[in-house]
């Protein structure tokens, strides 16, 4: 028996890889096919099984959801309420009776309505499968890269993307890694068939890793386990200064035509770009700011930064904002409370400083959907509910600089929302019923929810 093998670039390399296609010559005689007609079969039906749902139409005609309780996103509730939108635009919100109800009316007495979750600091759409290289599209060689764009290697068509919406997030920051400087990210709508679609935001801000003061002993190279000071630490901090003040002075003397990383810096001097800062600990977070200050740098944002709350009034004087760490997770240090990662954002807020949440660390990607029970898991240790909602609407959209478009809900704004049968913060009632994005009415289906069909269907009772 002859066969014959076929190479068949499935998707893109950071989708599903190239597939084998064997086809026997015997079954195509036997058929009097030709080979080639059974391979365009064959992959049209592949395509047709593995692809992701097809991006929502635009919004044709106006919509009206009437009776839910809506959470607008900056503290406030609406009971009983009425929203209207058309071409992808809120056009009336308030309380029932406020306004008329035009086209398609949704009735949703006693559920909720909520703008749609946003992910910031997310490798959402960068990386696949975390153990297959060809999917990992997060980072670059080198250390200072602030050139690199990650929105062109945004996948539209993720698995992982697709994951998100049935739990309310619509959106998210798209954000390299690696090196001092990584890159530049780009924000995006979940709902789309490329990054050019998707795109809300592109270039929004530049994301530096500052370097660590602590050390953690390396047990595979027979080092003491255990944090240690970095003794490099200085050395480290001068070099991302010296590149700093290179990267302003090519600016102002109009040399950059040869220095793209240079060229890419412009926007945190001249306050278009936010310069995003990992960091973590008190003495770090301090020096962040004392090396903002003195280089001019317009918009900080610190990412991580679980020390945040010992300088809060430092970050309050200085209009520095907080991606705060991840909620679910363990303590960092020994000595720290239990419940430090719970209460942490509680404590940023409670200073006046403007905090949201954001997911990066161990199986970031997948994890991002559970960024409202994140946000539950606050308000269940002390902040107000409405406050809590917050930390991934109103207060990320403002850090992200999409606070006209997104991030609450209000007239002029997007019509990028859904709506909940329960608390949207509590994973026993988060059950999404509709959820547009831009007016769109997007699908809630994924790979997740036909499984979940599929065995609930095998393990039912009769």
């Amino acid at each position: 028996m002859k066969k014959i093998i076929v190479n068949y670039p499935g998707a893109s390399p950071r989708g599903i890889g190239w597939k084998l296609i064997l086809i026997s010559r015997q079954v195509t005689e036997h058929l009097n096919l030709d080979y080639r007609v059974i391979i365009a079969l064959l992959i049209f039906s592949y395509g047709k099984i593995s692809a992701q749902q097809t991006p929502a139409a635009a919004q044709s005609e106006a919509i009206t959801i009437t009776g839910a309780t809506a959470h607008i996103g900056n503290g406030e509730v609406i009971e009983n309420s009425i929203l209207i939108f058309e071409n992808g635009k809120i056009t009336a919100i308030g309380t029932s009776g406020s306004a008329s109800p035009k086209g398609t009316i949704i009735e949703a007495s006693g559920k909720h309505v909520y703008p749609g979750f946003i992910a910031p600091n997310s490798t959402l759409g960068l990386v696949e499968i975390g153990a297959v290289r060809a999917t990992d599209d997060d980072s670059e060689m080198g250390k200072y890269n602030p050139h690199i764009r990650s929105i062109i290697a945004y996948n539209a068509e993720s698995k992982i993307v697709e994951s998100m919406r049935p739990n309310g997030v619509l959106m998210a920051q798209i954000t390299p890694r690696g090196g001092t400087i990584s890159g530049t990210s780009s924000i995006v709508q979940l709902d789309a068939w490329n990054w050019e679609d998707a795109a809300i935001k592109t270039d929004d801000g530049i994301h530096l890793n500052w370097p660590n003061i602590f050390k953690r002993g390396r047990w595979w190279l027979g080092e003491e386990p255990g944090f240690k000071p970095n003794e490099k630490y200085q050395t480290e901090v001068a070099k991302l200064e010296d590149f700093i003040k290179q990267s302003k002075a090519s600016i102002k003397s109009g040399s950059t035509t040869e220095n793209l990383p240079h060229l890419a810096l412009k926007g945190i001097f001249d306050g278009t770009k936010t310069l995003y800062v990992n960091v973590g600990v008190e003495k770090a977070i301090l020096d962040v700011i004392t090396f903002a200050k003195d280089n001019d740098i317009k918009n900080v944002v610190l990412v991580g930064a679980w020390e945040a709350y010992k300088v809060a009034d430092r970050l309050k004087k200085n209009t520095i904002s907080v991606l705060a760490t991840r909620t679910h997770v363990t303590p960092w240090l020994e000595d720290e409370d239990y419940d430090l990662s719970y209460k942490n954002a509680k404590l940023l807020m409670d200073a006046g400083v403007l905090v949201a949440l954001q997911n990066s660390g161990q199986m970031e990607r997948a994890n991002a959907r559970n960024l409202p029970f994140q946000a539950g898991t606050v308000a269940a240790h002390g902040l107000d509910k409405e406050k809590a909602l917050q930390l991934i609407t109103g207060n990320s959209a403002k850090i992200l600089g999409i606070n006209d478009i997104a991030g609450t809900l209000e007239v002029g704004k997007d019509a990028t929302l859904f709506i909940s049968v329960g608390d949207a913060l509590d994973m026993r009632t988060n059950q999404l019923e509709k959820a547009f994005i831009q007016g769109r009415n997007i699908s809630l289906e994924s790979h997740q929810t036909k499984l979940w069909k599929r065995y609930s269907n095998k393990y039912s009772t009769k």
